[in-house]
This record gives C-alpha cells, structure tokens and sequence, in this order.
C-alpha cells in the first residue's frame, strides 16, 4: 500500500499550477524554449504554449519574459510561482514518508 496525493494551487476558485504545469515550466526554466521544453515532454508546442498562457492569464501577470531569438526566461513572479509550488511539493513528500514510516505501509 502506498499514499498518493495531488498538489495544484488556485486562485478565485481556477486551479493555476499542477504537477503536469510544473514540470513544464521547469523544463522552460533549463532549456529557455517553450519549443524545446515541449519536444523534451513529448507535449504538442500548441498545448505547452496554451498552458502559459493560461496560467498567465489566470495569474493575471507574466511567468516568462520572451526574448525574440534568445529563448525564454522567468520573470520573478515565474521564479515565485515555482519556488512555491516546489516547496510545497518538499513539504507533501516529507509528510508522505512521514506518515508511511509511521503507519508501516
């Protein structure tokens, strides 16, 4: 037996951020290209560029700041967002092994 659990985060009521978001937008972050983060994932561009946006829109400001022909990179509301989302992931898994240890599971 095995604890599962999922983590996204909203805002008003609209889910923001999810696992799947995530590391999407840390593949982003390491390659600087929404293109070659997608191809990386085996995600469509089309559905990797709709999740920024999304999530942009959502946020109601920018994640990545775009450089024509240099690539992609996070703005600091980007490098917060994921700072967060990755810390709160840390926390879950603690308290995930936490529990397992605990429980004998």
């Amino acid at each position: 037996m095995q604890i599962q659990y999922k983590v996204w985060l909203e805002k008003d009521g609209e889910p923001i951020l999810s696992l799947g978001k995530y590391l999407l937008l840390k593949e982003i972050e390491k390659t600087g290209s929404i293109k070659r983060a997608a191809e990386n994932l085996n995600l469509p561009y089309k559905k990797a560029h709709s999740y920024v946006k999304l999530i942009e829109q959502r946020l109601g400001k920018p994640i990545f700041q775009r450089h024509r022909g240099k690539g992609t990179s996070l703005t600091k509301e980007g490098k917060k967002l994921l700072e967060t989302y990755g810390r709160i992931l840390e926390k879950f898994e603690a308290l995930k092994r936490e529990l397992e240890k605990e429980l004998s599971i």
